[in-house]
């Protein structure tokens, strides 16, 4: 009896990044409203297909965050974050999304690609609350990026990825701050800091404030493990909220 020869089903492959930064020392999360079906004037994440089938993902991803933000690959953090590809994710066929998650100090204010009608610098809790509702499945994506960066900021110094180049300790406190979404005793948070070897280093000069103190500045690797971490604080019993570090 013949056999009828088995056909690969069409699978497509796209890239969306989370971009994210912190501005008026909130985390936000770059959205850019759809300028097309599906989804037409809804916020979602940038992104979009492979220009070819010899773009490596890396590459692609890299493409569209120049595209979304003029910055190159020695500016901003980049890495995989995981693959969605539930079958009813995208109505326009079996669509499988490599996602990313992108880091940066002080992006500036975006500009819509081609696809896109407006994009804009969204409050990260704006959408993981509900109260914007993204396209896809771009609010567990948005989820998900932002629990690897909280999660990163304990064992590693992703955190100096939200700065500039040279930062005060201050700077970095207000960083912890934002991605975990709780304040932090600044005591304990500067002993635990000066504690954590090869973190952050002392790069020459005090930046003078309008007022108050000089405040020394300093450097770090982001690819640096943290030992001993920085731990996260664990939600207040009752509250649903954040303790502070003890």
């Amino acid at each position: 009896m013949a056999v009828e020869a088995w056909i690969p089903p069409p699978v497509l492959v796209t890239v969306d990044l989370v971009i994210l930064t912190l501005r008026s020392r909130q985390l936000c999360v770059l959205l850019v409203e759809r300028g097309e079906d599906p989804f037409r004037g809804l916020p979602a994440l940038p992104g979009g297909f492979l220009n070819h089938a010899e773009e490596e993902l890396m590459d692609a991803a890299h493409r569209e965050l120049g595209e979304e933000t003029s910055l190159g690959p020695a500016w901003v953090h980049l890495e995989q974050l995981a693959t969605y590809g539930s079958a009813g994710r995208d109505p326009r066929g079996r669509i499988i999304s490599v996602a990313h998650l992108a880091i940066a100090p002080r992006l500036p204010e975006p500009v819509a690609g081609t696809d896109a009608s407006a994009a804009a610098w969204v409050p990260v809790e704006a959408v993981l609350s509900g109260e914007v509702e993204l396209a896809f499945d771009h609010r567990l994506i948005v989820a998900d990026g932002v629990e690897r960066a909280r999660t990163k900021l304990e064992f590693s110094s992703l955190a100096t990825a939200f700065c500039g180049e040279l930062f005060t300790i201050a700077e970095l406190q207000q960083v912890y701050e934002a991605v975990w979404g709780t304040d932090l005793d600044t005591r304990n948070f500067y002993r635990k800091i000066q504690a954590t070897k090869g973190f952050i280093e002392p790069a020459g000069p005090v930046r003078r404030p309008t007022g108050g103190r000089p405040a020394r500045l300093y450097r770090a690797d982001p690819d640096t493990v943290l030992s001993p971490p920085m731990i996260r604080p664990a939600p207040s019993a009752g509250d649903g909220g954040e303790r502070e570090e003890k």
